[in-house]
């Protein structure tokens, strides 16, 4: 799975590991991204969506229909 979500655009960030001796190693910093589906009344079907944990509690606060209108307005698939 992509660590992308579809609603805010959050991806992974990219930073260093530090050991003891100050050795750096790449690393990266991955949102937390999971797949829910949800019930979209308007077309009569259900869609899953990539999505932060963050962008889960925005669907929760905007609905998913004015969800699905922002990821469709970004170009992306819903």
């Amino acid at each position: 799975m992509s660590a992308h979500c579809q609603l805010t655009g959050a991806k992974p960030g990219f930073g260093n590991n530090i050991s003891h001796s100050h050795r750096r190693t790449s690393r990266r910093f991955d949102p937390n991204v999971q797949r829910k589906r949800y019930w979209l009344p308007s077309e009569g079907r259900h869609v899953r969506l990539t999505l932060s944990a963050r962008a889960i509690k925005t669907v929760d606060a905007i609905g998913i229909e004015a969800a699905v209108a922002r990821i469709r307005a970004r170009g992306g698939k819903a």
